[in-house]
């Protein structure tokens, strides 16, 4: 029996959008902007927002995004606490991926549909800010299980929307 390698043109997956906003707070590498787009379109977040003074969509970060900042929505917006305020004010769920004394074990969180969720994500040294955390209706970490103490914002992404979407479907 051979194996047919399948390719974006000739998969079956379903096209589907979910309740999701993906905020971005101070998130500046270009590889990281572009593999957040990726991860955006792939999991079917409603919209993107990056935010910060130094976002810059630039070449490298157009070729690590593949073109899907073409079909992923999004803005740039200089403050990721306004935006919160903002969703905040819409009854958006504002739930941080960070390690705190307080956060919750990504695979105990129950993410709940009833109301859209606002996922935010932090800068690539400093993780997210403090006064987001305390805007926050939770906080949520990933178990790690070696000596570090933190992962890759985009990796740490990737989990927590594969999560976020199979406890939605």
């Amino acid at each position: 029996m051979s194996l047919v390698q399948l390719t974006h043109y000739n998969t079956n997956f379903s096209k589907r959008q979910f309740p999701i906003t993906l905020i971005s707070d101070n998130v500046s590498n270009a590889a990281n902007l572009g593999s957040l787009f990726r991860m955006a379109d792939a999991f079917g977040v409603q919209k993107l927002i990056l935010c910060g003074g130094n976002i810059s969509l630039g070449r490298k970060m157009a070729k690590t995004s593949r073109a899907t900042e073409n079909h992923v929505n999004f803005e740039i917006c200089e403050s990721a606490s306004n935006v919160v305020d903002d969703l905040k004010s819409k009854n958006y769920q504002i739930i941080s991926i960070e390690i705190t004394e307080n956060s919750t074990a990504i695979h105990n969180f129950k993410f709940s549909a009833v109301k859209p969720i606002a996922l935010i994500i932090g800068d690539e040294n400093f993780g997210v800010s403090e006064d987001i955390l305390k805007q926050s209706d939770a906080i949520i970490h990933i178990d790690m299980y070696g000596h570090n103490s933190s992962m890759n914002v985009v990796q740490a992404t990737n989990i927590a929307l594969y999560e976020i979407t199979k406890q939605l479907l």
